[in-house]
Formats: structure tokens, sequence, C-alpha cells
């Protein structure tokens, strides 16, 4: 074994300076969700020239999947890569670190198996495209991609380093206002005022919040707030956000949610509608047993970690990847105290000083496949843990 996790911390270091110019490419070059076409493109072609079975345009336009091994020898385990941006701030949530992670887990990986006496399973390093909102891993779930998948992994660059996080369930939804034009100085009575409304509805939805679950979260915009001072706006549109630990707790948000979204429009004489989003992201599931090996794989290469259990209050589209297989996602400081989705993140992701934690990681979740690869009984583990969540979810 220790030979073979040599071989794996080899290959990670070989292809380093290649790990980090994809890395620069990808974050130099910032694409929105389902528009991954240069990322796609170079992460295809890198996979290719390292000897994986590489198919393009998988499930979808930018989805992409390289396979090594076979599941007549042992479980197939995905590894995931993310490598959507995010807009006018580019890559600040750190994606092009998380599809360097994945690919660097896939060529240790691929080490491993080369060196190894006889062969023990398939990796699949699995391109998913638009996770800042577009639910592309939740596309690729109805396509059937994780169907034949044992086990999922990826890993998250954030401020902190936490093995066993739980992100929370999250649905979006937009809110019009339709109310009456005039003339707001001449004949202001003649109008209907749909600003008002909108208005009204972010006040609502504000108060709302002193009576929310600590771990309930709502954030909205307005983005349509009329055209011009003197005509009273005949049509606005708000955008929300909302989240919860879990999808009974956000059924319940929703419900109260779409109350102050009602009452905006009484109060003002508006018609309201609001449309919620058709690919919710659920709660994700860390799957304990698999997390404690990665916890020790890390540590054992000097990983240190902030703490090992911690609540992220983002969600990720992974959630649902681990409602229907055992999954892990850790998170990891990349040497910036600025949180995900900011100008600063996104200066620390394209930060050389990224590159040793982002290849730790790889190299942890690499020991960890190994380690799920070779131990029957750690498989066996991970599987019996996770029935016994779907068993008490479904009695939910």
């Amino acid at each position: 074994m220790d030979l073979l996790k040599q071989s794996i911390f080899q290959a990670i270091d070989e292809a380093s300076e290649e790990l980090e110019k994809l890395s620069i490419d990808i974050w130099r070059n910032p694409e929105l969700n389902f528009e991954e076409h240069h990322a796609h493109e170079i992460l295809t072609n890198f996979l290719e020239c390292k000897g994986f079975n590489v198919q393009q345009k998988f499930a979808m336009e930018t989805g992409f999947k390289a396979e090594l091994g076979s599941t007549e020898n042992g479980p197939n385990i995905a590894v995931i890569c993310e490598y959507d941006a995010l807009p006018e701030i580019g890559h600040a949530c750190g994606h092009n670190l998380i599809a360097e992670a994945g690919v660097a887990a896939g060529l240790g990986i691929k080490a491993a198996l080369r060196k190894a006496e006889k062969p023990f399973g398939k990796i699949t390093v699995l391109g998913t495209p638009a996770e800042e909102g577009g639910g592309g891993k939740i596309d690729m779930i109805k396509a059937g991609v994780f169907d034949d998948i044992d086990v999922a992994m990826m890993v998250h660059p954030c401020p902190k380093t936490v093995s066993h996080g739980s992100f929370a369930a999250v649905d979006m939804v937009t809110v019009k206002y339709t109310g009456k034009a005039a003339h707001a100085a001449a004949y202001p009575w003649e109008g209907v005022n749909a600003l008002d409304a909108a208005v009204i509805c972010y006040q609502n939805v504000s108060c709302l919040r002193q009576q929310m679950k600590p771990t309930w979260r709502a954030h909205g915009i307005i983005n349509k707030g009329g055209i011009k001072p003197n005509i009273i706006p005949e049509f606005t549109e708000l955008e929300y956000y909302f989240r919860a630990p879990n999808k009974k707790e956000l059924d319940d948000l929703r419900n109260k949610i779409k109350s102050c979204f009602d009452s905006a429009a009484t109060a003002t004489g508006c018609q309201v509608s609001y449309t919620f989003s058709s690919k919710p992201y659920l709660n994700l599931v860390t799957n304990n047993r698999m997390a404690d090996v990665f916890y020790n794989n890390a540590i054992s290469i000097g990983v240190q970690f902030d703490a090992k259990e911690d609540i992220i209050a983002g969600s990720t589209d992974m959630g649902n990847v681990s409602q229907i297989v055992p999954s892990i996602h850790p998170i990891y400081g990349i040497e910036t105290t600025h949180g995900n989705h900011t100008k600063d993140f996104a200066i620390a992701a394209g930060d050389p000083k990224a590159q040793l934690h982002t290849l730790n990681q790889a190299k942890a979740m690499a020991m960890t496949c190994l380690d799920i690869f070779t131990d029957k009984h750690l498989l066996k583990d991970i599987k019996e843990e996770f029935a016994i969540f779907s068993k008490n979810s479904q009695s939910d």
C-alpha cells in the first residue's frame, strides 16, 4: 500500500507544473455556466494525452467523462471537476482549482493502477458544468450519469479547511409584480406602483428573518425597478435565494416566503407571479466513514484542519449527488481570509500559493480512492452508512 501511495505522490508532483498551467488557463478564461467550452476542451485534451479514455460533450455540451480501469475488478469511483465561473467576478469560487484537483487525483490513481499487481476497479474523472446556479449535476443525475457510480468525491477551496462539512439546501425564485403606469407628478392616482410592491416584498422578507431559524437564509435583489422617476413603475422583478438544512425545512421556509410575496401585492393592488427553480439544490450528506478516511489521509501528508466538522452556509448541486451516491465534499483553505464569491477570493484562486494546498487535497482524494479500491470492508462500511441514511430519508 505504501508503494502505491508513493506512486500517487510521485505522479502528482511530476505533473505539478502542467496542472498549475491548466488551472491558470481556466482562471484567466472564466466562462459562465453551460458555456465552459474552453475549459472543457483543455481538460479533456489533457486527460486524453495522459492516457484516459475520454468522452467529450458527455451528457451535455460542456460535460465530460474520463475513465481508466474496469468495474469487473472493483468499484467505480467518481472524482468530480467543476470549472464554471461567476458573472463579472470570474473564478471567485475557485472552480479552476476544483478542476485541477480532480484531474490531479485522477493522475494519482492512474499511477497506482499501473503500479498495482492486480487491477482493482475504475476511476472516473467527471466534468460537471454549471454548478453556479445551473444545476449541471442535477441534469447529469436525470441523464443516469451516476447510476453506475459507487462513490463520489470532490474538494472545494474556501478560507478554511474542513473535512466533514454540511451544505444547505437552496431554492431560487423569481418574483414579478405588475401594476399600472401613470405620470408620477400629474396623475399619480391613476397608477398602481409595482416598485412599491417590490420594496414592500423586500421589507417583508427582511422582517421574516427575525422569526427564521438560525440555520435558515434568505437573500435577494431587485433587478428590475422601473424606467424613469416620473413614470410610476408598472413592472418590477426580484430574485431570491432561500436556504435551509434539509428539504423539509426548505419547504417550510418556501411557504413562509410566499406569504411575503402575496401580501406585498395585496397592499399595493398589484398582480404578483412567482416561479421557483425547477432544480433546487439539496443539502449535502457527508458520508462520515469516507470523510474519516479522507481526513486521516490528509493529516498524514501535513494538511492542517481548522475543524473536522462544520456547517457551511452555502449550497452546491453536489448535495443532490450525495443524496443518491455516498459522497464527500471537503473544503480547504488557500491562504486567504476573504470569502468565496468576492473579487479578493478570485485573486487568491489564481495565486501560486493555492497550488500546494490544491495538490495536497488531490493526493488525499487519490489516497482515499486507493483505500476504497483495496479494502472491501471499507467500501461495505461506506455503503451501509449510506443505506441507513437512505432508509431514514424515505421514512421522513
